[in-house]
């Protein structure tokens, strides 16, 4: 009797990294981190997909021994449905069956519809490498991150949304093979005439620290605390919704559950009474610090340190204190 032989075909896990003119952003290193520990975990191979990326040497630091480089001008600018279909592409290229993303608000845009390309399920907000393959069981943050959660995935191939800030930066020295990718690119149905960024200020998503301000601050004309304790403690600048809704900074710093997301090492709130919608974006903060001169105020009881008293005060004394540290 003759036997019929089988190829063996071992799938991979792929890592999609975001960028921004060229470099990978802040985000990228924490994605490749925790990517290298799943491959590891699943006794396989990690690729990582960069587009339009100059120098992926620093992914190599992370683990990143095998990079799919894609070149294309098409590519500078972000559209759901044509970044969802090239990383599908990659995706079927590499016989990856476990994406890993960011959770950037590009990526939670775009992920559902690669799901949907790759007929894959797809969990947002891990936390942590998976603690059983069969089920896939992962723990994930739930509730705008008050609660945990297990969560499982049946599908083939399956699509993680890591949080930021949740599993750190491993490092995994590699050589890190790069190898060129030319995905077939579908039309573009989003035309972009011009971005604009706001040049020499740390981004929100890239901050460690993040120092914000309220109604408490009374007008924009006070907001040179914020930006100077900000400046002395290298640190993004944001605001509270209120604050962005009467103009007195621009909607970009706008920070909660209807602004941007923040996940820093450090979080101060100035003048912040910390209405739930805006403590539910920036919970996955790893430490939060607040400043208020109402004792009542809410923010206080989801705070790891808290200091009551007026901000005109405090946060001048505070500035000069870390300007003595850093100088000693």
């Amino acid at each position: 009797m003759k036997l019929k032989s089988y190829k063996i075909i071992k799938m991979s896990v792929l890592a999609y990294v975001e960028s921004f003119k060229g470099k990978v952003k802040k985000n990228a290193f924490e994605i490749v981190s925790y990517s290298s520990e799943l491959a590891k975990k699943l006794d396989t191979d990690l690729v990582t997909l960069v587009l339009n990326v100059k120098d992926t040497s620093e992914l190599n630091k992370y683990g990143a021994s095998k990079i799919l480089k894609v070149t294309n001008p098409n590519l500078d600018s972000f559209d759901a449905k044509l970044f969802a279909n090239v990383i599908a592409q990659a995706a079927k290229t590499t016989n990856s069956n476990h994406i890993v993303l960011s959770s950037s608000l590009n990526t939670k845009y775009m992920a559902p519809l690669l799901s949907i390309e790759l007929d894959a399920g797809y969990l947002s907000n891990v936390v942590e490498l998976p603690s059983s393959l069969s089920p896939f069981t992962i723990k994930r943050t739930s509730f705008t991150n008050k609660a945990f959660c297990d969560s499982t995935i049946d599908s083939e191939v399956k699509i993680i949304g890591l949080s930021s800030n949740a599993f750190g930066l491993l490092e995994n020295n590699t050589k890190g093979l790069v190898e060129d990718f030319n995905p077939s690119l579908i039309e573009k149905k989003i035309t972009i005439n011009s971005t604009e960024k706001v040049s020499g200020k740390i981004s929100i998503a890239d901050a460690d620290i993040v120092v914000s301000g309220g109604r408490g601050l009374k007008g924009p004309e006070n907001w040179n605390i914020i930006e100077e304790l900000a400046e002395t403690l290298g640190a993004a600048t944001a605001c509270s919704k209120p604050v962005s809704d009467m103009g007195w900074r621009p909607h970009s710093e706008h920070v909660g559950q209807t602004g941007k997301p923040v996940a820093a090492n450090l979080y101060i709130a100035i003048g912040i009474s910390g209405a739930i919608q805006h403590l539910a974006g920036i919970n996955s903060s790893k430490i939060k610090v607040v400043i208020n001169n109402d004792p009542e105020a809410p923010f206080f009881k989801a705070a790891d340190y808290g200091i009551i008293g007026d901000a005109f005060e405090v946060v001048p004394r505070l500035n000069e204190a870390v300007n003595k540290f850093k100088a000693s």
